[in-house]
């Protein structure tokens, strides 16, 4: 198959370009050929690896429509992944993006980032308009699919889950990496990502001022730089808050900033020196989190509020959950990991149970059997509609 993948796309730094490449790169180990088409930011010249073949200006209306006719022209391209996001396209609510489906002549498989239980009238109207033009739809919870198919009227055949991918990370043994980092000694809590206000992370240095009365030798890792779009926005106003609050705490001696945007194996290296992981989105509708995919991925223990996509994947005693997004409710978790070594172990085998399951090559045979489905149906509808046309 010959497939083409709308979304951002490195060197543009978010959750999704990460996606979008660690998806292309697995479904070529499966055998297929894939194109990109990459949206841009309007102030942005990124420079594209080869494989771009068609950039998309975020807030230029005519680029959705040269897009449409650019797929319909190719021959050689057989399918388009749209991955989606209200934020990545251009309009209000990315309603930009229903200009090039509704001239699509060809398939597309619909990728669900954020599936919102509570949508404005206008963000539901384009996810139900996009679902119901695709191919397929996929998700990565159970929960969205519900939603899709409940509240956004998805045909429920169309719906797939399939999880959020993650890399094959090398594994470390963490006594080395402690002292690779001279953090030997220490108790590691960690979160990691692009940084910005949505993140809760406020929540973790609050929390760790009762975990480090009890565990003076713990050290969080606020791993990762700020957002590219904040940066220009508000250049770092939400990091030097965070930094005046571990101030403000004492709490200099057990909070480090790691302040750069981290490769897998950089990455790899601080998840497997991490005791905790700590996910403390204040958002409860925050459908999927991909760096809590990589922490299950890596079998580590977490701790993290009761978002959507926490609760699913952390059931079954896979992690342990704040009821309320509370700094307090938070560090007694964090205490009663530290306190109690089987605890962790026990977490960390359940986690890693169902995260070794979502590597990025069985993530990708997922979906090119998805595809693969989706094309035999869609020429078997051509070769009927041509053969009653010829009667």
């Amino acid at each position: 198959m010959t497939i083409l993948n709308l979304g951002t796309f490195p060197p543009k730094q978010c959750g999704i370009a990460t996606f979008s490449m660690d998806l292309c790169n697995s479904l070529r180990q499966q055998g297929n050929k894939v194109k990109i088409m990459a949206v841009s930011d309007n102030n942005y010249d990124y420079h594209y690896p080869r494989e771009v073949i068609f950039q998309l200006k975020q807030n230029r209306k005519q680029d959705y429509i040269k897009a449409a006719n650019y797929i319909n022209s190719t021959r050689n391209i057989d399918l388009l992944i749209l991955q989606h996001e209200y934020g990545i396209y251009g309009g209000r609510d990315g309603e930009f993006i229903l200009e090039m489906v509704k001239r699509l002549h060809k398939p597309f498989v619909l990728v669900t980032h954020t599936v919102l239980p509570h949508p404005e009238k206008h963000q539901k109207d384009i996810l139900n308009q996009l679902c119901q033009r695709a191919a397929g739809i996929a998700c990565m919870t159970r929960k969205s699919a519900d939603l899709l198919i409940n509240l956004y009227e998805s045909p429920p055949e169309l719906v797939k889950v399939i999880a959020h991918g993650v890399p094959q990370f090398n594994v470390h043994e963490q006594d080395f990496l402690k002292e690779k980092y001279h953090l030997q000694g220490r108790h590691i809590i960690s979160t990691f990502g692009l940084i910005g206000p949505g993140k809760g992370l406020e929540l973790g240095i609050k929390a760790l001022t009762q975990v480090v009365d009890r565990h003076p030798e713990v050290t969080y890792l606020i791993l990762g730089q700020t957002h590219p779009m904040l940066q220009k926005s508000e250049g770092e106003r939400y990091r030097n808050m965070l930094e005046g609050l571990v101030e403000e705490l004492s709490l200099q001696k057990n909070v480090q900033f790691v302040n750069k945007y981290l490769s897998d194996d950089e990455l790899g290296e601080y998840l497997y020196m991490t005791d905790i992981y700590l996910s403390p989105y204040p958002n409860r509708d925050q459908a999927v989190s991909g760096t809590m995919a990589f922490a299950m991925g890596c079998g580590r223990a977490i701790v993290s509020t009761s978002y959507a996509y926490a609760q699913e994947v952390l059931a079954g005693g896979r992690g342990l959950l704040a009821h309320e997004p509370n700094p307090n409710e938070l560090s007694q978790l964090l205490n009663q990991i530290l306190d109690d070594h089987q605890l962790k172990t026990n977490l960390q085998q359940r986690a890693l149970e169902l995260g070794m399951d979502w590597s990025w090559p069985s993530v990708g045979r997922q979906y090119t059997d998805l595809f693969r489905m989706i094309l035999d149906d869609h020429y078997i509808r051509e070769e009927n509609e041509v053969n009653y046309a010829r009667l």
